[in-house]
């Protein structure tokens, strides 16, 4: 797939179409940007149309061939008109990079049903169905389809239950398409990060005790032995999928974990277990579905600021709103 122009006789080489879901912030903003520069005609998809009219400016401002639908992808018509809008606008798909995601973060004394069934419909339900709406494209130019997993759906941390269960299942689903897929010529990139400096700390909904759930979860996600500079791992991201690999792991703490777990699954989950009982309890009143942003404010605490200027700064620069 080229995304050079010219060629023999004079004729344009046909520049390869993206559509990039969550794309409006964060990791998805940056993939996108970086399969601008690679030459890529771009769809932009998120739920927040404010934020999406910020990145799509951003975006067409670096010189890149942008446009972006906002359209909230659990809808049961969502896929079918996303890409719709898509071939219209630019003629087929090249390349699907399922991103869209909710982090959910908090012990399971303060989860309900309804949190698993949200963040199995964002992170499994809605990837399946825009994959199946779009693969006659991808078998037809031999596409590359991309899904974001985590390191959360190879290893279950505690106090992110729904969020690693919807990861399992999205992590099987890729893992099984590539297999599906391989003699059609699509090929599937499984995504494994770990925590990237995004931003993504002051978006994430808490439960329990808010405010120190905030606290954990915000810092690891800031500081650099524990989270990745995430435009590296965009870039990484897009080089993956341009080179057709199976999976890509990202941050070295990611790939401890993966390993742990294949070598000693017993010992791993030991861990994790330690861990949860070094978070935070529900307590007798557990708080449900704060925002990062509101959790922050709450807390105020200068410590907790310190230790999250990175991530700060990086939600600042990926259009994460702090409001």
């Amino acid at each position: 797939m080229s995304a050079k122009n010219g060629g023999k006789g004079g004729r344009a080489v046909r520049r390869p179409v993206a559509l990039v879901t969550g794309a409006s912030r964060g990791l998805g903003l940056l993939i996108a940007r970086e399969l601008a520069r690679r030459g890529c005609r771009v769809m932009l998809c998120a739920r927040d149309g404010d934020e999406l009219r910020r990145a799509e400016r951003e975006l067409l401002a670096q010189g890149g061939d942008v446009r972006s639908l906002a359209c909230d992808l659990t809808a049961p018509d969502a896929p079918a008109h996303l890409v719709g809008e898509t071939t219209g606008a630019f003629g087929g798909i090249d390349v699907l990079v399922n991103n869209a995601g909710i982090i959910q973060v908090g012990p399971l004394a303060a989860a309900r049903e309804a949190d698993f069934r949200q963040a199995a419909e964002t992170m499994y339900f809605a990837p399946l169905r825009l994959t199946l709406a779009t693969l006659p494209y991808l078998r037809e130019r031999r596409g590359r389809l991309v899904t974001i997993a985590s390191v959360g759906g190879k290893v279950a941390p505690p106090h992110l239950l729904p969020y690693a269960a919807a990861k399992f299942a999205v992590t099987g689903l890729s893992e099984g398409l590539r297999a599906e897929l391989a003699g059609e010529g699509v090929s599937v990139t499984t995504v494994v990060p770990g925590l990237m400096r995004t931003g993504s700390h002051t978006a994430a909904r808490f439960s329990g005790d808010a405010s120190h759930e905030y606290a954990w979860f915000a810092a690891a996600a800031s500081l650099p032995l524990l989270s990745m500079d995430a435009e590296r791992a965009a870039r990484a991201v897009v080089r993956a999928a341009w080179r057709r690999r199976p999976e890509v792991v990202l941050t070295p703490a990611a790939k401890v974990a993966v390993r742990l777990q294949g070598l000693a699954p017993a010992t791993t989950t030991r861990l994790m277990t330690l861990a949860a009982r070094l978070l935070p309890a529900a307590g007798p009143a557990p708080e449900h579905d704060v925002s990062g942003a509101v959790a922050a404010r709450r807390l105020d605490s200068p410590a907790v600021r310190r230790l999250t200027v990175l991530g700060d700064r990086a939600g600042r620069r990926f259009n994460q709103d702090t409001a």
